[in-house]
């Protein structure tokens, strides 16, 4: 049992929340992009799995943080695989992080708003629903694709405050990448935590100089 993370709720309006490796486990991902995708872009090509791993590390460093590396008909596209039917083929891993669901069920019971912001593509959040079904807990689901820029950007805090005529200052996010969550303070967001373990399988990570949570029941 993790110790718990003291939070005072009456400063907070609104929860926003990341998707993967916050409220879903990171490990289907991390599997898909790091494993999976190389072996079938290896047998596409015929091509070693070696020198298919060196090549998808250059695709993928060249587009890290824009709309592009997230977006699953850049890589339908790029790499010439159908990654909706390869992502749907091993959906089976898709699986919500440790009490995210009981977390959501006491956002609720406290009346606070609860509004997903992932940078996730609508194919990818429409297949993880099917697997991990959140939305009734959800005021609305924003993936950055249809904001306009990735949560690496300013714009993006920019326009997604707009849209839901949010007051950053009263708003707690949480994330599993230190880099959005540096670009929500410079926003001026209030509140942030971050994702100790976003992945079940491997060890949870310094998330240095945010509070980091490793189970969600150390919110409730």
């Amino acid at each position: 049992m993790h110790g718990a993370i003291a939070i005072n709720w009456s400063d907070i309006d609104t929860v926003l929340l990341d998707m993967d490796g916050t409220l879903l486990d990171l490990h289907f991902d991390n599997y898909f992009w790091t494993d999976y995708v190389i072996r079938c872009y290896a047998e596409s090509k015929n091509i070693s799995l070696e020198e298919s791993h060196k090549i998808m590390h250059g695709f993928s460093n060249a587009v890290q943080g824009t709309l592009d590396w997230y977006c699953l008909d850049y890589w339908t596209e790029k790499l010439g695989l159908d990654i909706v039917a390869l992502k749907k083929g091993v959906d089976e891993k898709i699986a919500f992080r440790p009490n995210a669901v009981s977390f959501l069920q006491s956002l609720k019971k406290q009346n606070k708003r609860i509004i997903l912001a992932t940078n996730a593509h609508p194919k990818t959040l429409e297949l993880k629903l099917l697997r991990a079904d959140f939305t009734e807990y959800f005021e609305a689901l924003s993936s950055s694709h249809e904001i306009g820029f990735p949560k690496e950007e300013q714009d993006y805090w920019q326009r997604l405050t707009e849209r839901f005529n949010l007051d950053p200052q009263r708003c707690l996010f949480i994330d599993d990448s230190n880099t959005v969550l540096d670009s929500a303070k410079r926003f001026g967001i209030g509140h942030l935590l971050a994702i100790a373990q976003p992945d079940s399988t491997k060890n949870a990570v310094d998330c240095s100089p945010y509070t980091g949570i490793q189970d969600f029941s150390q919110l409730i």
